[in-house]
């Protein structure tokens, strides 16, 4: 197992605010585009303080037993889940909590591009995640933390993954 990196809430809320920062400063996009799960609270404060509509693409990859901490085929959602316009898609801004091993960023990109209801809107399509892990193939255009290791990265509410909902009630009892 590789390192970990435990992120705190404050430290990812900081993270995510710094990626505003880089997207504000050197691109105006028209929608942004996350990659569920993990960039459903990225794609949430972003969308609120940039002011911009949103779009989901849930993916999911399937990997066999002894194949929990690897990638597995990708299989993606028939639809995107979005009230935007379509033609919101001019200027894609595709977001991912962490660039690992680039596959699923590059494979999400092809997608949209070959996506039905969008793909004539869109001009251009520019990618943002919070962390690279440094074995990533991937260059995001926008990118909070370039590491120079590859941890697991323990986001804040992961811990969530591990609870059952009848310890939660025990504990708010």
């Amino acid at each position: 197992m590789a390192d970990k990196l435990i992120i705190s809430f404050g430290e990812y809320t900081s993270i995510v605010e710094k990626l505003a920062i880089q997207i504000h400063k050197n691109y105006k996009p028209t929608v942004l585009v996350g990659i569920m799960r993990g960039a459903a609270p990225i794609i949430d404060i972003l969308s609120r303080i940039l002011k911009l509509p949103i779009a989901y693409i849930v993916i999911q990859s399937y990997s066999g037993k002894g194949m929990e901490d690897k990638q597995g085929q990708l299989m993606f959602a028939r639809e995107l889940s979005s009230l935007a316009k379509d033609e919101d898609f001019k200027k894609v801004l595709l977001i991912d909590d962490l660039s690992d091993t680039g596959l699923t960023l590059n494979k999400s990109i092809e997608w949209l591009k070959n996506y039905g209801p969008t793909k004539d809107f869109i001009d251009e399509v520019k990618t943002a995640c919070l962390w690279k892990k440094k074995s990533s193939t991937f260059e995001p255009d926008f990118c909070s933390v370039r590491l120079t290791y590859d941890p697991w990265i323990v986001q804040p509410t992961e811990h969530y993954e591990e609870l059952s909902i009848e310890e939660i009630v025990k504990k708010n009892s």
